[in-house]
């Protein structure tokens, strides 16, 4: 039974070191990234050597192919490092979508701003869409007023990247994940574990809270003082 050839865990380049590699000549770049011109294999790897480091082909295509002096785990460990990175940032290609009502409850639109919330830290574009039905056609500016509290909820965390738009029954608008440094701290990380629901910031009122006017408490006068001069009723106690 024929053995199936080893290869390199998930996410480590398929790179030839030290005697792996084929090409007789090679240009060689050392550890600090200056030029070391073209020499033979054999020289190359006895640099390598005297550095107590490896010969990393990293354009083998090239020719003559690059050669890298460099220790062969702590490359592996910084290209993966790379692409991670790289990973994170092609999250903000996706997108997310929250659906809203004119009519939402205020409970679902917190559960709404979470979600957003959640989807704008994990670096991904949220699209908020409110559909207007039957007779609330009539009253669009309520709807645009949910948008609005939705987009100043979600402020910390993200931006839009235009006026929000009526398009048929929809009212949509994209948001963009605002820069690390600019954003509020993820709720999920201040909650201290990664499942944790995140906290809904407060909500702006939806109109102007009414005044209650409390009358004023009229305290009934109390009666006259008896006078010590025999008078029940003295014109004079006034003054």
């Amino acid at each position: 039974m024929a053995m199936r050839p080893r290869y390199p865990t998930r996410g480590t380049p398929r790179l030839r070191i030290n005697g792996k590699i084929r090409a007789r000549e090679v240009r060689v770049i050392a550890e600090d990234g200056q030029q070391v011109g073209v020499c033979s294999l054999g020289e190359a790897i006895q640099l390598a050597r005297a550095s107590g480091v490896d010969l990393v082909e990293v354009a083998p295509n090239a020719s003559p192919p690059v050669c890298r002096i460099v220790d062969y785990g702590r490359y592996v460990y910084e290209q993966n490092k790379r692409e991670k990175e790289s990973k994170k940032h092609h999250h903000a290609s996706k997108v997310k979508e929250v659906q809203l009502s004119a009519s939402i409850d205020h409970h679902d639109f917190g559960i709404k701003v979470s979600h957003a919330i959640e989807f704008l830290c994990d670096e991904m574009k949220v699209k908020a869409s409110l559909r207007f039905r039957g007779r609330e056609m009539a009253h669009k500016e309520f709807g645009f007023q949910v948008v609005q509290r939705f987009i100043e909820a979600v402020a910390a965390y993200g931006q839009p990247d235009a006026q929000p738009k009526l398009m048929g029954r929809n009212v949509n608008v994209m948001f963009s994940p605002l820069p690390r440094n600019k954003r509020a701290k993820d709720p999920r990380q201040l909650a201290g574990t990664e499942g944790a629901t995140a906290e809904i910031p407060p909500l702006p009122s939806a109109g102007p809270v009414a005044t209650v006017i409390t009358p004023p408490v009229t305290t009934p006068a109390s009666p006259p003082a008896a006078s010590t001069d025999g008078f029940s009723n003295n014109p004079f106690q006034e003054l």
